[in-house]
């Protein structure tokens, strides 16, 4: 059995990727890693082992990518050390005064068939009548979904909204991994979870992991886009919510009663 792990990385990039059910594999950290490099990540508060350099940055904790510029870049470290399963949501979120429309396309170079997941993840945000709402376009979205390099060592990615309230501006997905006609509720489910990043969701079980990945204790950090607790969602596990770190293959996770308050709290 696999389980596909969605992780979030700082000002950055939230990436799914995918390990054995059991336990996180095993990376060998690579030699061109610098120390430096190392405690910067560790500064950051992220796990600064198995550490693999990449083009254009490092990914940390299996899936995680920080940007040169990252490491580079004044941050605030400070973790928020609250409950282990509530939801969470960054420091910058979409400006939705008055209310707001979200459009999202679809590159035409990606699987037609991406178009109903796609379709679904935007009726699953638009049916709990919130401020923002959701509208497909054929092209120039606000947030565009677009194939991942080929390189790519996980399943979709997408990032955290700007310091101006606009939301982040593209999901990247890899076609090799993701396939070109993928169960409906599974690739909606990782639709929806990467657009919650897109405007401001941080994983549900952010403080640890290991409860929806397995293996090993994991802190993801409250890095330098924050990780403030959602009011009024739950303070023990939460198993089904859509914004939980890792998926099963095939998974279908639908927004549930604690998604949906925390949604409409934020929006």
């Amino acid at each position: 059995m696999k389980v596909n792990r969605l992780l979030i990385a700082g000002a950055i990039v939230a990436a799914f990727g995918f390990t054995s059910c059991q336990q996180d594999e095993e990376v060998t950290t690579q030699d061109t890693v610098s120390q430096e490099a190392l405690a910067r990540i560790s500064e950051l508060g992220f796990y600064n082992k198995n550490v693999e350099k990449v083009e254009g940055g490092y990914v940390v904790e299996g899936d995680i990518f920080l940007s040169e510029s990252d490491l580079t870049a004044a941050h605030n470290t400070k973790h928020l050390r609250v409950g282990e399963s509530e939801q969470y949501h960054t420091t910058n979120l979409v400006n939705a005064n008055g209310g707001r429309t979200i459009t999202l396309s679809l590159d035409p170079k990606l699987p037609a068939s991406y178009g109903a997941s796609l379709d679904g993840a935007i009726a699953r945000y638009n049916a709990e009548n919130l401020t923002i709402r959701m509208a497909r376009v054929s092209s120039g979205g606000d947030i565009v979904i677009t194939a991942a390099p080929r390189s790519a060592q996980y399943l979709a990615s997408a990032g955290f909204p700007s310091a101006s309230g606009d939301p982040y501006g593209s999901v990247k997905v890899a076609t090799r991994y993701i396939g070109s006609n993928p169960n409906l509720g599974w690739f909606t489910t990782i639709l929806a979870h990467e657009i919650g990043h897109c405007i401001g969701f941080r994983h549900t079980d952010y403080m640890n992991r290991q409860y929806s990945c397995g293996g090993s204790y994991a802190n993801e950090g409250a890095s330098n886009v924050g990780a403030i607790h959602i009011p009024g969602t739950p303070t023990g596990p939460d198993p089904n919510s859509w914004m939980l770190a890792c998926i099963r293959s095939g998974q279908n996770r639908p927004f549930n009663n604690n998604d949906k308050n925390a949604l409409d709290y934020l929006y």
